[in-house]
């Protein structure tokens, strides 16, 4: 299982800032949900597998204190340079920190958050530990957005298409002990029943929108694990997919910004 671990951390190294600067925003519906269920202003929100702290600042004017747990050291050193640039708020921080050892308090956490990132973490130990940590009454939310944005289905299309080739030339260039392993996120919901752990669970769907061009919609799916771990495997034939794709991507386009609608799951449970 270390090994497991070590090697889903490893996969996000070298394009944090391609990360940051294409994906997109967590929606401020996060915010709503969560706080409507927890009933008041929370005091501590965990933010666990925060990346590049996307999904950390959307709390920053809503609660007491935010935590975002990175362990990817590249990741992690892009939050730190924005919480830098934006003068060091002093209840938000980001530290290293895997999902089954957060080495917070008993009952601390008023929210605990994991945004396109529970996939990535082993569901009995990182649920556990997420009980131990939550305040009773406290809330753990896994989510995540559907892959691709709804923009125009041939471009979709192409872009699941790229993905796969990509996902395909990984697992074939990589060895078997360097690969990472992600559980499925069909399972989250299952996974937070079956763990007892939580007295109310369930999933809720809402939406989300964001403007992209060309050059950013092509940086999406260029920021895919997969697709990177190939390229630096050294798979030419998805480089030149990706060339392809973005051809398309500039002819979808036509010069001109687009609204792309991102459709989002959330899995919770409160405890």
């Amino acid at each position: 299982m270390q090994d497991i671990r070590r090697n889903n951390v490893d996969r996000f190294t070298g394009f944090g800032a391609l990360y940051d600067q294409n994906r997109p925003s967590a929606p401020t519906e996060v915010v709503d949900i969560l706080t409507t269920y927890l009933g008041h202003k929370p005091r501590m929100i965990a933010d666990v597998g925060c990346g590049t702290g996307l999904s950390s600042w959307i709390w920053l004017h809503e609660a007491d204190r935010i935590i975002g747990f990175e362990p990817s050291d590249d990741m992690r050193t892009v939050a730190e340079s924005k919480w830098e640039s934006a003068g060091k708020p002093d209840n938000l921080r980001f530290v290293s920190g895997l999902s089954h050892e957060l080495g917070l308090p008993d009952d601390s956490v008023d929210i605990l958050t994991c945004s396109q990132s529970f996939h990535w973490m082993e569901p009995q130990s990182t649920l556990s530990e997420f009980a131990r940590v939550l305040r009773p009454g406290g809330i753990f939310a896994a989510y995540d957005c559907d892959w691709p944005p709804m923009l125009d289905w041939q471009l979709e299309q192409a872009y699941q298409q790229l993905v796969l080739t990509a996902d395909n030339r990984a697992l074939q260039l990589s060895s078997p002990e360097s690969q990472a392993y992600k559980w499925s996120k069909d399972g989250h919901l299952g996974q937070i029943q079956q763990s007892g752990l939580f007295r109310y669970v369930r999933e809720i769907v809402f939406h989300h929108r964001e403007t992209f061009d060309a050059d950013r919609y092509v940086n999406l799916a260029l920021s895919q694990g997969g697709l990177q771990t190939a390229l630096k495997l050294g798979a030419d034939e998805v480089r030149t997919a990706a060339d392809e794709f973005r051809q398309l991507a500039v002819k979808v386009f036509d010069g001109h910004a687009r609204s792309a609608l991102f459709s989002y799951r959330m899995r919770l449970g409160i405890v």
